[in-house]
């Protein structure tokens, strides 16, 4: 197994999942734990006092140490095959050296969103010279815009949430992964089958079939658990989780990065597995969510980030679009996290085929080659090809 982050940050992003799961609803949906956490980290390293220890709480690291972490988890997660891993941040209000200099990964330039001009640095007055003021917030929309492009090989156009010129500061978080099965399905094999949603309703989805290895099967508490190896070295692990009937995401999804003690095998050679092509994107308001889970100061006027800056600022938005395709030859998934800041004021025996459907609400986890830090996560319930999450 391929070394992945310090135990430490891998336990963290895995408890923040599981923090959130639960907030998601029961709904199609597909998020990024790992890049709400970077994104999240990278904010909580220029937190000082309550502020940090508020964020300390949700994301196991806040302060200065925070900074090390995200340099941790990125560069464990850039090394896994067909991932890439991109953090920047743009700003209107000055930016201390010490928070650059902790995070030297991190890509760093001037918002041009409508500010107050006394307060800018001259080379700021000198970037926006040719930019009228009614012209600022489509120019910096482009520019951040081109680099999500870039960052995550066009699987997301835009920024999540778009800019109006109100921003002090926005990081932006992208993580993006590409990724070929080992061993690709049989398209001629790929025909129509059941698919039971959560309403109960039942109708015909495009459904691939291949027999796998027992080995790559095994279950967590009544959780049927199927992993698909992808093609090359240092791979990501994308696991398919399928729960008793009428279970939900909180209870079905953290079986997929549960620990070799928590498995037990198939008692099978092999597998046939039947599996749904089908495609997830949606966009969730994490800040609708950090309230309930234990942040609140760093939303509100009033928070300290004098780590970051020495213009006063919070959080205002934390906003996440992920999407994640599967079908035949692979897997595609790609997610950015948006957080905009504003200024405060067994034995031999006969050969057993077991018959495993994802023919009712299921979930998918890609991991890092690890196989312990979650990028993405995603549930099905409503029947592929259906409307669902796919018409954001």
């Amino acid at each position: 197994m391929t070394p992945g982050p310090n135990a430490f940050e891998a336990d963290a992003v895995r408890a923040l999942a599981g923090r959130w799961l639960p907030w998601l609803g029961d709904d199609d949906f597909v998020c990024s734990p790992a890049g709400l956490w970077l994104a999240l980290a990278a904010v909580a390293s220029g937190a000082r006092g309550r502020t940090a220890e508020e964020l300390r709480g949700l994301l196991g690291v806040g302060g200065e140490v925070a900074a090390g972490a995200v340099g941790v988890v990125g560069r464990r997660l850039a090394v896994t095959g067909g991932v890439v891993s991109a953090v920047g941040v743009w700003s209107r209000v000055s930016v201390l050296d010490a928070f650059r200099r902790g995070l030297p990964d991190v890509e760093f330039g001037v918002l041009r969103g409508a500010p107050d001009w006394f307060e800018l640095p001259d080379e700021v007055f000198g970037a926006t010279d040719d930019v009228s003021l009614g012209e600022i917030p489509a120019v910096a929309q482009d520019e951040l815009d081109g680099w999500i492009r870039r960052a995550t090989g066009g699987r997301v156009r835009r920024l999540p949430l778009g800019l109006d010129g109100s921003e002090s500061l926005v990081l932006v978080n992208a993580l993006a992964l590409k990724a070929s099965w080992r061993t690709a399905f049989p398209a001629h094999l790929t025909r129509d089958e059941p698919f039971t949603d959560g309403h109960g309703g039942t109708r015909p989805v495009p459904t691939m079939r291949r027999r796998i290895p027992a080995a790559w099967v095994w279950s967590v508490d009544g959780v049927a658990v199927v992993e698909l190896p992808c093609d090359g070295d240092e791979a990501a692990r994308v696991r398919f989780v399928l729960g008793r009937p009428g279970a939900g995401p909180a209870d079905v999804l953290p079986a997929a990065w549960a620990g070799p003690d928590a498995r037990e095998e198939l008692v099978a050679d092999s597998a046939d597995l039947l599996l749904p092509r089908f495609t997830l994107r949606t966009k969730t308001e994490a800040d609708a969510h950090l309230a309930s889970l234990g942040v609140s100061r760093a939303l509100r006027p009033g928070a300290d980030f004098s780590g970051l800056s020495t213009t006063g600022l919070f959080v205002s938005k934390v906003v996440q679009e992920a999407l994640v395709e599967v079908a035949e030859e692979g897997v595609e998934a790609a997610a950015v996290t948006q957080v905009t800041m504003t200024r405060s004021a067994a034995s031999a025996r006969r050969e057993v085929v077991e018959r495993i459907a994802f023919d009712r609400p299921f979930g998918v986890v890609v991991l890092d080659a690890s196989g312990e830090v979650p990028l993405f996560v995603g549930w099905r319930r409503s029947a592929p090809g259906g409307t669902g999450a796919e018409a954001l």
